[in-house]
């Protein structure tokens, strides 16, 4: 089901996040469907990410590369039941400086200080490749990989998990 870009648009410009919406509307929905389709999104917008660095628009690629590290941090935040899961579904979104504390206890739990980096770098590209379109295709081709193994990271622990929710989410 695609939603009218109209629509796309004026929900981004509110900062909301269409799965933590459908989520809160069918409250009882099996957690991991929602963390699979936040790997299942990650996994398209690494995609758009890698088309629009192809074609050479840093702006785009910086933008979709984040959303896939944002959708990755989230699916294996909630996946794992970390504090900051369980922060957004009280106050009904992730805010920036919950992903950011996300990965930080993620990189812990799981020993992974790649994780804490690869976030740090797709922020980055989030402000100075997106917003402020500073940065070219080559300063950001380096930083679309890290995320692309953060997505691959995520996936292969959510796997790991097979349907289990560790941390009660």
């Amino acid at each position: 089901m695609e939603i009218p870009e109209a629509l796309a648009r004026e929900i981004r410009s509110r900062g909301i996040d269409i799965i933590d919406l459908v989520a809160s509307a069918i409250r009882d929905v099996d957690p991991s469907v929602i963390v699979r389709a936040r790997l299942e999104l990650a996994e398209r917008y690494i995609r758009e990410a890698e088309e629009h660095a192809a074609r050479g628009d840093a702006v785009q690629a910086s933008e979709k590369a984040y959303k896939a590290a944002e959708e990755s941090i989230k699916a294996l935040a909630e996946a794992l039941g970390t504090p900051e899961a369980g922060e957004a579904r009280r106050s009904g979104r992730w805010f920036a400086w919950l992903l950011g504390r996300a990965a930080r206890t993620l990189a812990r739990r799981l020993g992974e200080a790649r994780i804490r980096a690869a976030w740090t770098l797709a922020y980055d590209i989030h402000i100075w490749g997106f917003h402020e379109a500073k940065y070219g295709i080559d300063d950001i081709k380096d930083d679309v990989e890290e995320v692309k193994w953060l997505l691959a990271y995520a996936r292969q622990v959510v796997e790991g998990l097979g349907g289990r929710q560790p941390g009660g989410t």
